[in-house]
């Protein structure tokens, strides 16, 4: 993190924490924030809430799942990390693509990689990390 970066950080536990945690949050960074753009504001928010509900649906344990979401907020760019103690992800970022207009579920990853400059995927010991770059609009 740079010296002119903010950073804000969210824990969820789920059970009994949903993505609504997520919106409540992010709409408190927004308050606090008041520089970033609704352009920025919107990204952001799909880019986050589409990472943490992928999470919950696929990557809860029977125990459940634990995620930590640090988002900061620079000068040029906006950086998040989404880290979670679930299964480990079989994704590809990188050729995350929309489905057929018919198709019930698939669009996640390809909806972040559209409105973001750069989505990360990597599995570290026993944690998965997801990181979302943005530069400021």
């Amino acid at each position: 993190m740079t010296a002119s970066a903010a950073e804000h950080t969210l824990a969820l536990s789920c059970p009994p924490d949903d993505v609504s945690a997520v919106h409540e949050f992010l709409a408190g960074v927004w308050q606090r924030e008041p520089s970033v753009s609704v352009e920025d504001r919107i990204a952001l928010e799909l880019a986050i809430v589409e990472l943490t509900s992928n999470v919950i649906e696929h990557g809860t344990r029977p125990e459940g799942v634990s995620c930590r979401l640090r988002l900061e907020i620079g000068a040029d760019r906006f950086a998040a990390l989404l880290s979670d103690d679930g299964v480990a992800a079989t994704v590809d970022t990188e050729s995350a693509e929309l489905p057929d207009g018919l198709a019930e579920s698939g669009r996640g990853l390809a909806l972040v990689r559209m409105v973001v400059d750069d989505l990360r995927y990597e599995r570290i010991a026993d944690e998965n990390r997801w990181t979302v770059l943005r530069a400021r609009h």
